[in-house]
């Protein structure tokens, strides 16, 4: 899928440097509960596989991924998908790279049959929350303080859409 400037296509295991590297650079506690990637860490492993992700490249280079997977391995909902994580570099925020990957996300859920998407986004992160929003998504749920992050307790945003039309 190519939208302006931004060409949106499935990861490949050739990118994992590229993704390794993106995550370092985009690493922070207003998205991310786990600690920062280490320098030397591979982006893909056995649970985290190229066909799970969509890339976005600009000029050669990667500047963005979303990952989409089954929200769970249970056949009750794999009418479900969820997005397990979203970045964007820096130099490319505010063009609407996060909103083509977001599309595409959704687009690659209805491909695969799924009728709904979810996501979980800390309640600190605004910007996100704002995207996800103008993009359909709802709050579904709050969990107070599920995250202690940098001395802080915050919130475990659950938000989701149906993915029709």
């Amino acid at each position: 899928m190519i939208v302006s400037e931004t060409q949106i296509r499935t990861a490949v295991q050739g990118d994992d440097a590229a993704l390794a590297e993106l995550d370092r650079v985009t690493w922070s506690p207003l998205h991310a509960v786990q600690p920062a990637p280490g320098p030397e860490e591979p982006f893909f492993d056995a649970r985290h596989v190229p066909g799970d992700y969509l890339v976005a490249v600009r000029g050669g280079g990667l500047v963005g991924y979303v990952r989409v997977v089954p929200s769970t391995p249970l056949a009750a909902n794999s009418h479900v998908r969820q997005i397990q994580g979203l970045a964007v570099a820096e130099a490319a925020r505010g063009q609407g790279v996060g909103r083509e990957l977001l599309r595409a996300a959704m687009d690659r859920a209805r491909a695969q049959g799924a009728v709904r998407i979810t996501l979980r986004v800390l309640g600190h992160n605004g910007p996100a929350r704002a995207l996800y929003a103008s993009e359909g998504f709802a709050v579904e749920g709050v969990l107070p303080g599920e995250f202690l992050l940098d001395g802080a307790y915050v919130d475990d945003v659950l938000m989701g859409r149906l993915l029709a039309g």
